[in-house]
């Protein structure tokens, strides 16, 4: 990783505007995949990455805000706010947003997390001033009347609906509950139907205000574009909108947070009329920004992440007893989560547990083998490149990577750091994380006497 600093100056038609600091953050070989950064004065972070190959560029805007910084009365504000900004601005309806891109062959979105939003659009690369005008224009100029906001009410209702028809989604948030309970990190992002019925106009409109600052965005643009031309544009669309009035402001630094309650053992049962029982057996992880985290990725990899895994060879290759099944991570600003996740027939519901168990227990206890390590190295480098091979990915990982962490990695650091992950750091995680006590989640049809033995796989 490389880091230089140069100024960088644009001016009005009547007066010399405020200096922007510059810098690049990873040089790539003749331009190819250079990240560069620049810092407005009014506290707004542009980061870029060239990729001069492809012919379309993502551009998105990335929120400090996520469903953690709501009270649980605002359970699903930032969600909520998520729909709204695409309802219309002082400059356009919400047909002018979306025909704008559908227009040029565009693609537009925007997602929540528990700890950022992010909205995006990805175009032909000539179209690039088109969507970030646009963008811009909806993240700074969002009216948020209180007639959209009745009418995208029922949509998000529906939203909430048709994840509580997805027990394989949801059993998600059964899980994120189960180990943090009553907490920000263990509501859901979509909020509840009660929640998003209290919700009103003028408090979304204060949780706008507070939290759609320039020192809380991070805008980053990746594909065949030029870093000062993006630059110049972002900037400009901003100081039509007033948005970069206070000179002297800064970025927030990224999310340390507060330590989320945890617990061990807990177990949780939905009951519901599904074919399958879905489970969730699952313990504390780590922050993202531990380093531990690399070796934790080659463990996953190597336990549940691909048809090579332990847990699909036995639960799946074997046994026969699930179609899905796989492990994961969520990694927080300071905690994370590990979880299994398999679906069968409730009738099988106790032996998938089992050997699940049993499997993180051998690992926690012995290690996987030199052979299954290296699998796993193998398997994650390969993903991690074939994963960025398009321009969103790239715009994801570079504005993610600075809201969250403040830094870029080059993908050859990225490569070469899962590379030099060894045994003896990936027993030493399985160790620390799986030989914790598991907690349940289960959403299913099972009986009273199948419920009554849960509690078997977290003891």
């Amino acid at each position: 990783m490389t880091s230089s600093s140069s100024p960088a100056t644009a001016r009005t038609s009547s007066e010399a505007r405020a200096v922007a600091r510059t810098q690049t953050l990873v040089k790539g070989a003749n331009g190819i995949g250079t990240v560069r950064k620049t810092t407005l004065p009014g506290g707004l972070r542009i980061v870029t990455e060239t990729l001069p190959s492809v012919r379309s560029a993502t551009f998105g805007i990335w929120a400090h805000v996520g469903s953690r910084d709501e009270t649980p009365s605002l359970n699903g504000a930032t969600h909520y706010l998520e729909h709204l900004l695409f309802k219309g601005t002082t400059r356009r309806s919400a047909l002018d947003i979306s025909s704008a891109i559908d227009a040029v062959g565009g693609e537009m979105n925007a997602f929540t997390a528990k700890e950022y939003t992010c909205y995006y659009a990805r175009v032909l690369d000539t179209d690039l001033p088109l969507a970030i005008d646009v963008v811009c224009d909806m993240l700074t100029g969002s009216l948020i009347l209180e007639d959209d906001v009745n009418v995208e009410r029922g949509a998000i209702l529906e939203e909430i609906a048709m994840t509580e028809d997805d027990p394989g989604d949801c059993v998600h948030d059964l899980f994120a509950h189960t180990m943090f309970g009553d907490n920000p990190l263990g509501r859901p992002v979509l909020g509840t139907v009660d929640t998003v019925n209290a919700l009103t106009a003028d408090r979304i409109r204060r949780f706008y205000k507070k939290h759609y600052d320039p020192t809380h965005l991070v805008v980053a643009a990746a594909g065949n574009i030029d870093h000062n031309t993006v630059v110049r544009q972002v900037r400009a669309a901003f100081e039509k909108a007033g948005a970069l009035k206070n000179t002297d402001a800064t970025p927030i630094a990224p999310r340390e947070g507060r330590r989320a309650l945890r617990t061990a053992g807990r177990v949780e049962l939905l009951g519901r009329k599904t074919e399958q029982a879905h489970v969730v057996l699952g313990m504390p992880g780590l922050a993202r920004t531990d380093e531990r985290r690399w070796s934790l990725g080659v463990l996953n990899t190597a336990l549940g992440g691909g048809m090579s895994s332990r847990l699909f060879q036995e639960v799946r290759e074997k046994r026969g007893l699930a179609y899905s099944v796989y492990s994961y991570t969520s990694g927080f600003a300071d905690c994370g989560l590990f979880g299994v996740y398999a679906g069968c027939r409730p009738s099988q519901v106790h032996d998938v547990l089992k050997i699940c168990r049993d499997e993180l227990d051998h690992v926690a206890e012995h290690g996987l083998t030199d052979d299954e390590i290296d699998r796993a190295i193998g398997q994650l480098r390969g993903s991690t490149v074939l994963g960025l091979e398009d321009t969103g990915a790239l715009m994801n990982r570079i504005g993610k990577s600075e809201l969250c962490w403040g830094e870029q990695m080059s993908v050859d650091d990225m490569l070469a750091r899962i590379a030099s992950v060894t045994p003896d750091e990936v027993r030493a995680v399985a160790r620390d994380i799986l030989g914790q006590r598991p907690s349940l989640s289960v959403i299913g049809p099972l009986k009273d006497k199948q419920a009554s033995r849960l509690h078997e796989a977290v003891a």
